[in-house]
């Protein structure tokens, strides 16, 4: 059988069962048991995602002000790990003020919406560490222990965490309520294991090795590797993210300055655009229209157009800047990213391109999570909406 035709029935017995999945919500540092097994943690089953909104649109979801009843309770806030400091600064979107200031676990490098969308998660990569923040409050709760947490993503049926373990070369698969740990995928060909996005049906998901300048793509429902996928020159791949019509995985590579292009059905590589120096975080408009990528070594960020897969504009920040990671604000008006060398955050107009305001925060902000987002759930990294 074709993987085509196996994801067309995956998908369609998706929608015969309206499967929807649960995650991330609760009391992550206090799971009582029953029978061996958190309370929390649902009972293994088959992989079933929630059915697409769109066909057409993986992001139709994520539209401008279209937030979900849960997301309506929070207030508009900046989540920003510093990781050098080992901190996290809250933002006030309208006031462009820190309002919060709160120590976290050792090197935090991005702060993750759960699945559920009621909890983030600080990934303190060498605390060992996640802690949770309420986004009611944005006050910090007790951590939970978590070996080597890189970065955290979620299947997107919403029943396993994927600890993004960097250090240790692997993909740690763990209930998404509890955290506890439910299978190890070694990974060891993929040094620097660090982003990843998965295809429209949720199936597979395409991760990138900044250090051995390969991707390698995963089966998410038996939880292996099923293929490697070098880079001409090696690169040094960062950030993934998948396209509106789910065809292509674009791959931001700080060594080739630009973004590749991969396949999304096939796996295989099949164009590259330039962008600027050091290409890092990608980041889809609330209108699916263009793609953000921001070229942390030369201050600027590149739109590229969805629909032509061609830049179609630059925009510059003015003197020394370092974007990095971050994400769009819920009214799609702002773009928001940490500025990983100069200890500061920007909030850049994504209507013209001008930097709004530089905001003074610890010391190696890295993937700063933009909070509320419109979206039906959270697969993970600072904020990846269907």
């Amino acid at each position: 059988m074709t993987r085509a035709r196996l994801a067309a029935m995956l998908l369609a017995v998706s929608f015969a069962l309206g499967a929807c999945g649960g995650g991330g919500g609760g009391d992550p540092t206090q799971p009582a048991t029953q029978g061996g097994q958190t309370k929390a943690d649902p009972p293994q089953r088959a992989h079933h995602p929630p059915p697409p909104l769109s066909r057409a649109d993986v992001y139709a979801a994520d539209r401008a002000g279209r937030l979900s009843a849960v997301m309506r309770k929070f207030p508009a806030r900046v989540y920003v790990p510093n990781s050098k400091s080992d901190t996290v600064d809250v933002i006030d979107q309208r006031t462009f003020r820190v309002i919060r200031h709160f120590p976290v676990g050792a090197l935090p490098q991005h702060v993750t919406p759960s699945y559920d969308m009621r909890t983030l998660w600080v990934d303190n990569d060498a605390g060992n560490s996640l802690t949770p923040v309420d986004p009611v409050t944005g006050k910090p709760g007790k951590s939970v222990p978590v070996d080597d947490p890189y970065n955290l993503y979620f299947t997107p049926d919403g029943t396993y965490a994927i600890v993004v373990a960097e250090r240790l070369r692997r993909l740690d698969f763990r209930f998404a309520h509890s955290m506890k740990l439910h299978h190890s995928l070694p990974v060891p060909t993929c040094a620097g294991v660090d982003h990843m996005d998965f295809t429209a049906n949720g199936r597979y998901l395409l991760a990138s090795c900044e250090f051995s300048g390969r991707m390698i793509e995963v089966d998410v429902a038996r939880q292996r590797v099923l293929k490697t996928i070098p880079l001409p020159g090696g690169g040094m791949p960062q950030d993934v993210k998948l396209s509106p019509d789910g065809r292509v995985f674009y791959v931001a590579d700080m060594m080739s300055n630009g973004v590749w292009e991969i396949d999304a059905h096939r796996f295989r590589r099949i164009g590259f655009i330039p962008t600027g120096n050091g290409a890092h975080g990608l980041y889809a408009s609330r209108d699916s229209k263009v793609l953000y990528v921001s070229n942390r070594g030369e201050g600027s960020i590149s739109l590229i157009s969805f629909k032509t897969r061609h830049v179609v504009r630059k925009w510059q920040l003015p003197g020394s800047a370092s974007p990095d990671m971050g994400g769009v604000s819920a009214d799609g008006g702002v773009l928001w990213l940490s500025g990983r060398y100069n200890s500061e955050v920007y909030a850049i107009s994504t209507l013209s391109g001008k930097l709004i305001k530089r905001i003074p925060v610890g010391s190696g902000p890295h993937g700063l999570c933009v909070y509320p987002q419109p979206g039906r759930y959270s697969l993970g990294h600072t904020g990846v909406f269907r």
